[in-house]
Order: structure tokens, then C-alpha cells, then sequence
């Protein structure tokens, strides 16, 4: 994965990350929508051919980043749940 920060305002901050497609993107968007001080949280991409998404995220308070890095911690708790779950059940 490879992240080229195209914007980074207070309360805007606009990427690309190359190497990652619908999957993960889909799942940090929605994530993120979860946080009331996520006021927007998309990605796109432009070229199916070129396959590298745009995340977008805007804030109403706070930093996108900070939001970014507490929904990614929480995604990554959830991991490591479902993890020992399954290593439990399996």
C-alpha cells in the first residue's frame, strides 16, 4: 500500500492509495461515516484500468486524520476479535 496525501487541510484531507481497491475502501468509508465528526467520508476511482482510489474526508471538528487513526485502531480490534474467534472455533 502506498498513501499520496493530495490535500491535508483542518478539517479536509484528500489521498491516494494505491494498492488498495473497493474492499478496504468501502469499509473505511463507511467506518468513518460512524464518527458524528465525519461529515463526509468517500472515495472513488476514476479509471478502472488505473485502479487507484481517492479517499476523501471532512470533518465538522477535529482532524480527518485523527478520525482516520480511531476508526482504523477500531477496525483493527474488531480483526484481531474475529481472529481469536475463529482460531477458537476452528
Amino acid at each position: 500500500m502506498e498513501l499520496n496525501i493530495k490535500e491535508n487541510s483542518k478539517n479536509k484531507l484528500v489521498a491516494e492509495i494505491k494498492g488498495e481497491d473497493h474492499t478496504f475502501c468501502n469499509i473505511l468509508a463507511k467506518r468513518l461515516l460512524a464518527n458524528s465528526n465525519v461529515k463526509v467520508a468517500a472515495y472513488r476511482i476514476d479509471h478502472p484500468m488505473i485502479r487507484v482510489p481517492t479517499l476523501m474526508v471532512e470533518t465538522s471538528s477535529g482532524s480527518p486524520k485523527d478520525a482516520i487513526l480511531e476508526t482504523l485502531k477500531g477496525m483493527s480490534k474488531e480483526f484481531q476479535d474475529f481472529q481469536k474467534a475463529f482460531d477458537k472455533e476452528v
